[in-house]
Formats: C-alpha cells, structure tokens, sequence
C-alpha cells in the first residue's frame, strides 16, 4: 500500500506545525465528520470519540501550540450511503462506515478530484464475517435462508447487511436479484416492516439484529459468520482535505487510537457510554462491544484489504459499480505516522488478532462482568445467581460452530452427553445433531436445569 502524507504528517507531529500554522488566529478550520451512532463497529470513530471528546483534544493542543482554531461538527446518519452523498458533494470530510458502503464511497468519488476519498484507518472488523445477519420473526417457520425464497427481505441496499445477504444467497444457490425480493429500507424502517409482517426477513449490520433479538422482535436465522469471510467497517477521508489539512487527518487518527485503547481497556464502561449516545441498550452494545465481539482494531490488514478486493464482483452484480483500484484506494501512511508519534510498531500490530469470545455472565447492578470458560460453566453460574436471588442482566457465549458472541438465553442448546452446547441459529443446532447421533435440542431452561 501507498504512503502518501505519512511523510508529511510525521513531520507535522514532530515539529508541531501545521499548514495553517501561518493564518491568523481568527481563521477557524472546520472538520465536519459524518458517523452511524447506532452502527457500534464504528464507535472508535463515532459514538465513543465524540462522547470522549478526544478529537476536539487533540485539535486544542494543535490550537494551543499554532493559534489555529478548528470547529468540530458531527453529523449522525443510519447508513453510509448518505455520508457518501455528502462527501461527493464535499460536504463531510471524514466518515466511517462498512465495508460494502467504504468502496461505493470509493467509487462514487474517484470522479472528483475534490471529493475523492481514501480508506485510511479500521474502526471494527470480524474475520468469520459475523458482524453482518439475516432475522426473522420469532414465529416464522423458516430454519435456513433458502426457506426464504420468494419472500420479501428488508435491506439497505449497498449496504454491509446487504452484502452478507448477496454473498449468502449465491453460496445457497440462490439467485440474489431473483431468489428473493429485496426492499431497500432503513434499519429502523426495515424493523418495522418485519414486526407487522410487511417482510419475511430482515439483513442488516450490527447492532439491529442483536438488538431485535434482544427485544424478541425477531430470532436469528442467518449468522454471516457462516461465510467465513471477513468483514469490516472503516474510516474514509477525502484525499483533498487531507492535503490542505493533514494535522486534522493526524489528530483523527490519533484520536480513535485514544477510543479504540479505551474501549478494548474498560469494554463494560465504553459500553456504557455507547449505549448512551446511540440510545441502545447497553446490554446489546456491550454483545458487540465486549471481549471476543467485533475486534477493535485500527490496522489496515491484508486479509481486510483482501476482502475488500473479493467484495468488488458482488457490488458489480447488484449495481452500477465502477471500476475502483482497491490497493490505491487503501491507504496506511497516515496510520503509520500516527503509530509512530506513540511509539508503536504498526508492522506488529497488523499481524495481531482479535480474542476468541468466552462465556460471561453480567448480573444487574455489578460493575464487572464474570467469565465462564465452558458453556456448562456458564450455565451454572446463571443458575447459582439465579438461586440466590440474583438478576442476570445478562450472559454471552459463544457459537459452538462459528463462534460468534451471542445471547445465552437466545441460543438454541443442544445436550450431547454430559456437554450444553450453544448455536445462535437453528441451522446450526440441526447441523451439530445431524453429525452427533444420541445428541438433542433442549431449550434454555433445560440447559440450565441440566448443567454439571
């Protein structure tokens, strides 16, 4: 990958200067960032870094020491694609979004020399793919997402949730502009739809599905970790921005390094705070937020950048895409000279990855959580709190197949022997019991009961 201002920003970060060290201290830079308060793979660049305020920081120390004032305004949006429309018309100049949504920025802005923008920093990634799911009405019949043929799925199209729903179709051997009737929708306008039945499936990115399941709006049918391809949310900048302002780049670099230490440090307390400035609640932010969720990782990784490139014939396929020259639209130098003013050796760091998710039970009015290192031992410990009058507020664990963070008490539990194992979907208790004859489906109160 190319390193374009990584050169120039070091400098700056070292001297202290910037290119507007010599306008007047009336002059005033304005920052514009266009952010998914409820989308929380994107909260190191969103909701927890404006809650933190650790932007605005770092460009009052570049005040302070130059006179440069800077005027910070965030925009809230639902889904990348209006972020997008702003930046093509310059109006935002950085944004964060997924994956799907980071390239048509891509390509829609490569025309405009103005508004051409670079993916220049990860916010959240998953390497299975689980960050994206397919839901269904608690009592829908359907089991697997062929059962969906024919029906209407509510999508935002061109989003990361349509992408999973696009790739997941075509490995089922269903046609995705034909095996199923997509609506493009709004998360929260395709919510609706499926509580009053307007449509049988909902695909989204994170946090709606866990949210819906939550409520009991909807059950899980589709886990996208089930690709096993990886996928991710980003932040993008408008290249001509970063030239004329290549200080703000760095201290918004800076700052999500500040966000994604804080929320990886204190999960349950980022998730606190997410939770308050997206309005969702905190038991859901922290599914995601929380130990072995989406792996908070700044680091631009060939296997992301890989993944972006094998997502470019799916865009193809469901729009007006054009050409887009991945590797040069990705760019690390920035991040580079933002590791490097902390000391840190990002060739290191890109080859780190994320923690596996474990088992952890959360009881009402606890400031920590307590971990569980087997599903049966989870499964005690709920039962044992619940016997001495405890409140759970609630308990994750993993996918027995995939491995994906999910509701205990929303997990479909198969017995095989002495062994609870946990599936987020009924696809993948079927699977697990098809293979391992002697072993059943029980539900959670039995798993609870039986747990030695």
């Amino acid at each position: 990958m190319k390193k374009p201002l990584a050169v120039l920003l070091a400098a700056l970060t070292l001297s202290g200067c910037s290119l507007d060290s010599t306008t007047s201290s009336d002059d005033v830079v304005d920052v514009v960032i266009g952010y998914q308060s409820k989308t929380i793979n994107t909260v190191t660049a969103g909701t927890l870094l404006k809650a933190q305020g650790y932007l605005e920081h770092r460009l009052a120390d570049i005040t302070t020491r130059t006179g440069t004032k800077y005027n910070v305004t965030w925009q809230d949006y639902d889904t990348g694609a209006p972020i997008t429309a702003q930046m093509v018309a310059e109006k935002i100049d950085i944004g964060s979004m997924g994956d799907y949504p980071m390239l048509i920025n891509g390509s829609k802005t490569q025309g405009n020399d103005r508004a051409r923008t670079e993916i220049v920093s990860v916010t959240g990634y998953n390497p299975k793919g689980a960050l994206n799911m397919v839901v269904v009405a608690p009592d829908s019949p359907a089991r697997t997402l062929t059962d969906l043929a024919g029906k209407k799925v509510s999508a935002s199209v061109g989003s990361a949730g349509h992408g999973t729903l696009v790739r997941a179709l075509a490995q089922a051997g269903l046609d995705p502009k034909t095996g199923v009737e997509v609506l493009n929708q709004q998360p929260q306008v395709g919510a609706s739809a499926l509580e009053s039945g307007q449509v049988q499936g909902l695909s989204q990115f994170v946090a709606w599905p866990g949210l819906l399941v939550f409520q009991n709006k909807a059950k899980l049918l589709y886990d996208g970790a089930a690709l096993n391809y990886p996928t991710l949310h980003g932040v993008v900048v408008r290249r001509a921005y970063a030239t004329e302002h290549p200080e703000v780049l760095d201290a918004f670099l800076q700052a999500q390094l500040d966000a994604t230490d804080f929320l990886n440090t204190k999960p349950l307390e980022a998730s606190r705070i997410v939770a308050e400035g997206s309005g969702l609640p905190q038991e859901v932010v922290y599914l995601y937020n929380g130990p072995g969720g989406t792996s908070f990782d700044t680091t631009l990784k060939p296997s992301l950048v890989d993944a972006l490139k094998g997502d470019v014939p799916y865009l193809k396929s469901i729009g007006d895409f054009a050409e887009l020259d991945v590797p040069g639209f990705v760019q690390d130098g920035p991040l580079r000279a933002a590791f490097a003013a902390r000391g840190l050796d990002y060739d290191a760091a890109v080859k780190t990855t994320g923690t596996p998710a474990a088992g952890e039970l959360w009881l009402q009015g606890a400031d920590t959580t307590q971990p569980a290192a087997s599903p049966n031992q989870l499964l005690r410990a709920v039962r044992d709190a619940q016997a001495r009058g405890a409140t759970v507020r609630a308990a994750y664990v993993p996918d027995t197949e995939l491995g994906t963070r999910w509701f205990a008490d929303k997990s479909i539990w198969v017995r095989d022997g002495q062994n609870y194992l946990p599936f987020d979907t009924a696809a993948g208790a079927q699977r697990y019991t098809a293979a391992h004859p002697g072993s059943s489906t029980v539900d959670y109160q039995q798993a609870l009961a039986g747990a030695v």
